[in-house]
């Protein structure tokens, strides 16, 4: 099932200790134009740091998909100061971890450390990040690491694969049509200048902004970010222009052929995403109507056509609002055995159908509302959770500071708008239809062993 991002990123908000979970955080920006957001918790000696630069699928260009994330594989690999593994090392050795990764609008970097490491990791994320060593020979090995990591989560699954080819369809000229991890022929002849180049136009102070979420004085660590990511030199960004895909004209189908035991079906409408946090209502409506199809285990989705009607072995919708690129809404599923990809297709037109028809009552949106907050509770403890919150809406355009104000438009949301939305959006001229031809389970291509992934 698909997880609706924008409320994962709203249900934290109730995990504060007095009502609203960014009541705290303390902004300050360098004069290089680093951004710092800090959020004090002082309930464990520990901190999550994370670096987030505004550059990721979205901002590549044909002929070098891929780059932002094999970019992000080389970011360990070493700088003057330090040799290839290193950063690594030094994370484990005082008990952290630590990992990256790219998004379709994004790129970051994360330590999880005891507070009295928070210097070292500082100097060494603020060193990489001014001070990276692009070795030809490095990445001549860390390429194949990417290759083969496509390899394992695209070319050899099966859904994976569907979505990948069914954004390349969907989308006509706008970047989501490029998938993260890139086309296979472009990293085959991707070379360390592209990573370099890469590097160069979007590594700066001035694109990115330092999360720090733990048992920390605000006042204590913009003095330090002074001292560590205050030496980074700001650069002039590439510009960016608008990105707006032409509208669509008709229906577009395609039919993706892989080793699986049964079909798949995805179905994908392009939707408003969220742009006005005040003024707009149709993106948390859309969000709303998100969660009644598959918000919990007694969703409509699953209540019905798994359960219920036993159409389907799986059944979800996912919508994501908050993003730099175009929305889509998306209804996905596995028929059951001995049910066709027809029969679920009409099954999952048939609940919007209901909505549409029947709308939702009052007490079952409440009832969606109440859950949404209650599922999400215990996610209080998590630092590393309200890191990646924070991170993750200043990335796309939220804002921190909006968090609390996006909760309360998700909780004004009445069932007649939830209606509207599944009325005026989800003709047939906006949909891409993609569906997985399952093959002999045989036919999967042996893979070779691998190095490590990072992820």
């Amino acid at each position: 099932m698909l997880r609706t991002s924008l409320l994962g990123l709203l249900c934290l908000i109730t995990a504060s200790f007095s009502g609203a979970l960014y009541a705290n955080p303390y902004e300050k920006t360098l004069a290089n134009g680093l951004r710092i957001i800090v959020k004090e918790d002082h309930r464990a000696p520990t901190v999550v740091h994370m670096v987030w630069y505004r550059a990721g699928a979205i901002d590549e260009v044909d002929g070098t998909s891929g780059v932002a994330h094999v970019l992000e594989h080389m970011m360990f690999k070493g700088t003057d100061k330090l040799g290839p593994g290193e950063f690594s090392r030094r994370v484990a050795a005082v008990g952290g971890r630590e990992n990256a990764f790219t998004g379709r609008d994004y790129t970051a970097y994360y330590q999880q450390v005891p507070k009295r490491a928070l210097p070292e990791m500082m100097a060494l994320e603020s060193d990489r990040m001014a001070n990276l060593k692009l070795d030809a020979g490095e990445f001549a090995q860390e390429i194949k690491v990417v290759m083969e990591e496509r390899r394992l989560r695209t070319d050899d699954n099966p859904q994976a694969l569907l979505h990948e080819r069914m954004n390349a369809v969907a989308f006509q000229a706008h970047p989501y049509r490029r998938p993260i991890v890139g086309w296979m022929n472009d990293l085959e002849n991707m070379t360390y200048l592209d990573a370099r180049d890469w590097y160069r136009r979007w590594y700066a102070p001035n694109n990115a902004t330092l999360v720090v979420v733990g048992d920390v004085d605000h006042v204590a660590l913009f003095r330090l970010a002074e001292s560590t990511y205050g030496k980074s030199r700001r650069h002039v960004l590439p510009e960016r222009r608008p990105l707006v895909e032409p509208q669509q004209l008709g229906t577009k189908r395609l039919i993706v052929k892989g080793p699986a035991k049964l079909p798949y079906l995805a179905m994908a409408w392009k939707v408003p995403k969220l742009k006005d946090v005040e003024r707009d209502r149709e993106a948390y409506a859309l969000e709303m109507l998100a969660a009644v199809l598959d918000g919990h285990e007694a969703s409509r989705l699953t209540k019905h056509l798994v359960r219920g009607q036993k159409i389907a072995q799986s059944a979800g919708a996912g919508y994501d609002s908050t993003l730099r690129g175009e929305a889509q809404f998306v209804l996905e599923g596995q028929p059951a055995e001995g049910r066709t990809v027809a029969e679920l297709e009409a099954a999952l037109r048939a609940e919007i159908r209901r909505i549409q028809d029947d709308g939702v009552g009052a007490e079952e949106l409440q009832r969606i509302k109440t859950q949404i907050i209650a599922s999400q509770i215990y996610k209080r403890d998590s630092m590393m959770g309200q890191a990646m919150e924070i991170g993750r809406a200043e990335m796309t355009g939220v804002g921190w500071r909006n968090i609390d104000t996006i909760l309360d438009k998700i909780r004004s949301v009445s069932a007649d708008e939830v209606q509207a939305v599944a009325k005026k959006y989800f003709g047939d001229d906006t949909l891409t239809i993609a569906v997985l031809d399952p093959q002999p389970l045989a036919a999967a291509r042996p893979r070779p062993a691998s190095g490590a992934l990072r992820h």
